[in-house]
């Protein structure tokens, strides 16, 4: 049981849609001096996929469980899919018809762990965190080695 909290900000990115893309993640402790980046590129992706990828990356790095987490992302996909509880009616019907189902079941291991919360904020706009989560992401989407997706269907 923890009552630590962190926050944790993260970007997504693909140049193309589908095409070589990234994610970025930057992870504060809050009230400590304690702050990590991540991030890691892959050779065919989407924008969506890699937005949440960052999120589930995030999370499956804390340490403690029942973590009081608050995400901040400019990613509407994502947000409104917990906030507006789409993915739980999508979860109820096993997935059907939804893309990336293999990211979102993956998300719900990870995020029924610990108390998450999420705040969406405007991409591009001077937000610190987000702006280096974003360039983390595109930089990790140019350098080799990148990885396969290997849920990413081109259809």
């Amino acid at each position: 049981m923890s009552n630590s909290q962190v926050h944790i900000y993260t970007d997504g990115s693909s140049r193309g849609n589908p095409g070589p893309g990234g994610y970025g993640i930057v992870m504060e402790w809050v009230g400590k001096p304690y702050k990590k980046e991540f991030f890691e590129g892959f050779t065919e992706t989407t924008n969506n996929r890699m937005e949440l990828l960052a999120v589930i990356e995030a999370l499956k790095k804390l340490k403690l469980t029942e973590t009081t987490v608050t995400v901040f992302t400019d990613s509407k996909y994502v947000v409104d899919a917990v906030t507006k509880k789409w993915l739980f009616n999508w979860e109820r019907t096993n997935f059907k018809g939804k893309k990336n189902s293999d990211l979102w079941k993956l998300f719900l291991v990870e995020y029924r762990k610990h108390k998450v919360y999420f705040q969406w904020v405007k991409g591009h706009n001077n937000h610190p965190q987000n702006e280096r989560c974003d360039f983390l992401a595109v930089e990790a989407s140019k350098k080799p080695p990148l990885k396969t997706d290997y849920g990413f269907e081109n259809k």
